[in-house]
């Protein structure tokens, strides 16, 4: 008897995933380089880069000096001249060097020449906790760039996403903020090499229910999945949306699950005030306001710096504070 193998479907952790889709990229086009931080010989701290520059040698694989304003800048410089530079922030916390040029040249170039100028860089952001860390290596800073027009802002929670969506965004021609969780870096899933991406700015639900609507991007996606676990054993349904794209977000996914079950909780590692959890709580109370059951309630981070590493877990929404926000929406 001979047992077949799918060998287009592997089990992979989210950091090998994105290796590959880099691979796959930069196989396909030999105007994608990867620029970052020690990316090279070491790989990245997080290893996402690890043998590419081996592989594909080290005018595509640039290790470059530890500075973020350099790197973007030069990154705008490359587009300019028709290459799709990758570039690696090494640290969420690290990003802020370079938010002038992120902000004020990388996302206004395009509109600056009326579309005559195309701007394909990806900027890939490690972001958020659970991880230990100290001071400015586990912040969550999507929401700058989300506000930010002329930015495409884009996040996986699984490893199969992660795959497609990063080969996505590097076909872009608009810029595209790639932010990756770092706590979802090594656990496993799987990862269909032969199949088709969703579209880049598609949410999607992930799991179906009827009492109330969970939505987040990233590593909270997991944390709503374990609270809807919870939440079935004491006999209440709930929906989770996986958002996937924080600008622009696909709303029709996620108003169509609140008109069925009347009511919303959204999640965020990041702190609340001003944030893409508010906007999305905006937007459903106007466009789903007599489908509502309940307010639409937040559970984000507190607003406060992040706090040192042994106070995460205070800090950081878990599966109990989502479900605290279940009791009191149904509590309505």
């Amino acid at each position: 008897m001979t047992v077949s193998i799918d060998k287009t479907l592997q089990t992979m952790p989210m950091a090998k995933a994105l290796n590959a889709g880099l691979r796959q990229a930069m196989a396909e086009n030999p105007r994608v380089l990867l620029m970052g931080e020690d990316i090279g010989k070491l790989g990245g701290v997080f290893r996402i880069t690890g043998g590419l520059q081996a592989e594909f040698g080290e005018k595509r694989v640039l290790d470059t000096p530890l500075a973020e304003s350099g790197i973007i800048g030069t990154a705008v410089g490359l587009a300019m001249r028709g290459y799709r530079p990758v570039c690696e922030i090494q640290f969420d916390g690290f990003i802020y060097p370079g938010f002038n040029q992120i902000t004020s040249q990388l996302a206004k170039l395009t509109n600056r020449n009326e579309g005559a100028l195309q701007m394909p860089v990806v900027i890939r952001v490690p972001y958020g906790g659970h991880i230990g860390a100290v001071e400015h290596h586990q912040e969550s800073p999507e929401a700058y760039f989300a506000h930010t027009a002329g930015l495409r802002s884009v996040s996986p929670s699984t490893p199969n996403d992660a795959y497609w969506m990063i080969q996505e965004a590097i076909a872009s021609n608009d810029p595209v903020m790639f932010f990756e969780p770092k706590s979802r870096y090594w656990p496993k899933g799987d990862v269909d090499l032969s199949g088709s991406a969703a579209p880049l700015h598609a949410s999607r639900v992930v799991r179906q229910g009827t009492d109330a609507t969970l939505v987040a991007h990233g590593a909270m996606v997991t944390v709503l999945l374990q609270a809807a676990e919870l939440a079935a054993s004491d006999g209440i349904s709930l929906e989770v949306v996986d958002l996937r794209s924080l600008s622009p977000i696909d709303y029709e996914p996620l108003l169509e699950s609140v008109r069925k079950t009347g009511r919303l909780i959204v999640a965020q590692e990041a702190p609340g005030n001003v944030s893409v959890g508010s906007e999305i709580a905006a937007t459903v109370a106007e466009r789903a306001f007599f489908s509502l059951e309940a307010p639409v309630l937040r559970v984000s981070g507190f607003d406060v710096p992040f706090p040192p590493a042994k106070l995460e877990k205070l800090f950081l929404p878990d599966a109990d504070r989502v479900l605290e926000a279940v009791d009191r929406a149904l509590a309505y």
